[in-house]
């Protein structure tokens, strides 16, 4: 008889160890997820911000020389991220090729319309229309620049809705983390739950706290890394997954990103089961032996 209440004893320890990994896991796979959407989502930001960009048309008869002189010291300013000239054989081609005709052939190079250009576009922290308007009287105070063009109400328009998407993920991602850490922390406490008669156990027998607190504490630790793992392994499936059918989302991806996301996952899984293990073999520690069995 003794034998199989030891048997079934083991089982149910067994399976609260079983239940609590798959538990911590599942939590950690959703936090992780929700990383995942935060970094593309900045990614994405980033992307269309350093689109946004300036058409700089010269003066007509200015001197390729001067041309190549601005783009140069565009080149090193530190909020320029590319430039590119457009001669003006280049601006025809392309628009013949848009429209699909040759428009003018029929008026000679002489007559050609179109002037030369810069095409320019900043990094993402300079997208705003404030700074766009500093670098643009900067630049226009060039001899050779006859105006530059870029789309104010565009520029307003795409920070407004990107800022009020990153305050939603905020929100989101700070109440699904505090859901999370709560969560991870009562399904360890009812691991510890399981094992309080082998606390009171130690203790009868002459136990320092220290010492029946660190084999606790260390399993704790072991689970919240098995769980992290097992998670970031679901979570590269998911990735693997979205780059094979999305191959857009590999370009929006950023290795370093992914990097410090896995490692918050498994310091937060080691974190926070070592934490809630500890404080919750300290509660038994403490407790009653009337209260044992409540």
């Amino acid at each position: 008889m003794a034998r199989n209440d030891d048997t079934y004893y083991q089982r149910r320890v067994n399976s609260s160890y079983v239940t609590s990994i798959i538990s911590i896991t599942l939590v950690l796979f959703m936090l992780g997820f929700l990383g995942l959407v935060v970094i593309h989502a900045n990614s994405l930001s980033r992307y269309i911000k350093e689109n946004i960009g300036f058409e700089i048309i010269m003066k007509p008869g200015s001197k390729e020389a001067d041309i190549v002189y601005l783009q140069k010291m565009l080149d090193t300013k530190p909020y320029v991220k590319t430039t590119e000239y457009i001669t003006k054989k280049e601006a025809t081609k392309r628009l013949s090729d848009a429209l699909g005709e040759d428009f003018i052939g029929f008026l000679g190079d002489e007559d050609n319309p179109l002037l030369p250009s810069i095409d320019v576009r900043f990094y993402a922290e300079w997208a705003n229309n404030d700074s766009l308007a500093v670098i643009q009287d900067y630049i226009m105070s060039h001899k050779a620049v006859k105006e530059i063009y870029y789309q104010k109400s565009l520029v307003h328009l795409i920070n407004k809705n990107l800022r009020k998407i990153s305050f939603i993920l905020l929100i989101f991602s700070g109440l699904l983390l505090f859901i999370a850490v709560a969560l991870i922390n009562n399904t360890i406490r009812l691991s510890v739950y399981s094992k309080r008669f082998i606390i009171r156990s130690m203790q009868l027998v002459g136990a320092t706290e220290a010492f029946i607190r660190r084999p606790f504490v260390w399993k704790g630790i072991m689970q919240g890394i098995i769980s992290a793992l097992i998670a970031l392994l679901l979570l590269t499936g998911v990735i693997t997954a979205f780059w094979r059918n999305i191959p857009e989302l590999a370009v929006l991806s950023s290795y370093e990103m992914l990097f410090i996301l896995y490692v918050f996952v498994l310091v937060l899984g080691m974190l926070v089961a070592g934490l809630s293990t500890l404080f919750g073999v300290k509660k038994y520690l403490n407790l009653n032996s009337d209260k044992l069995y409540g």
